[in-house]
């Protein structure tokens, strides 16, 4: 059961995280056209800039949780690199459930509500061309945390499963 709880957040995890590379690669198309456009054409788009930094506000957002279904994020090693397998597990265990768990549920609790105000006040981009639905980059905040949430699941799984020795092969683990 826990085995197939894994194997679904870990498909889920993944299929966010192609959307992510997805993002970036709108991201570079959205820059490389804004630079043509300005430097080529003398021709500025407010909307392209501003979706520029909505598609990098997503592509950091979401990759968070990524990251940590990947081992890719940074971590301060000074003693953990020192501890055995299921010592790391537990350090994983417990920062997981006392720090982010508990810091991407005040997220979303507080982000609830400030895309809902967004949203009731009609909120768009206060310069002329600029995008509408400001709500929409707005509700990005707590569902990425939301989903950061799932990540740290799938991580608690994966190291409880580290604890019974039963670990597999992350391409991006330094320990393997």
């Amino acid at each position: 059961m826990l085995q197939l709880l894994k194997n679904s957040l870990s498909r889920f995890i993944d299929f966010v995280g192609l959307l992510v590379a997805l993002c970036m690669l709108v991201l570079l198309v959205t820059i490389f056209y804004n630079v043509v456009m300005r430097y080529l054409f003398n021709d500025v788009s407010i909307g392209m800039q501003e979706l520029e930094w909505h598609l990098f506000s997503c592509l950091f957002l979401f990759g968070i949780g990524y990251s940590l279904k990947e081992n890719a994020h940074v971590r301060v090693d000074v003693f953990y690199e020192k501890f055995g397998a299921k010592a790391q597990a537990i350090i994983n265990i417990l920062g997981t459930l006392v720090f982010l768990i508990p810091f991407s549920a005040l997220v979303i609790y507080y982000g609830i509500d400030y895309s809902k105000e967004s949203y009731a006040l009609n909120e768009m981009s206060g310069d002329p061309g600029g995008l509408p639905h400001r709500w929409v980059i707005k509700g990005a905040i707590p569902l990425s945390f939301g989903f950061t949430i799932i990540c740290g699941l799938y991580l608690i799984i994966e190291q409880i499963d580290a604890l019974y020795g039963n670990t597999t092969y992350h391409k991006n683990d330094p320990m393997a």
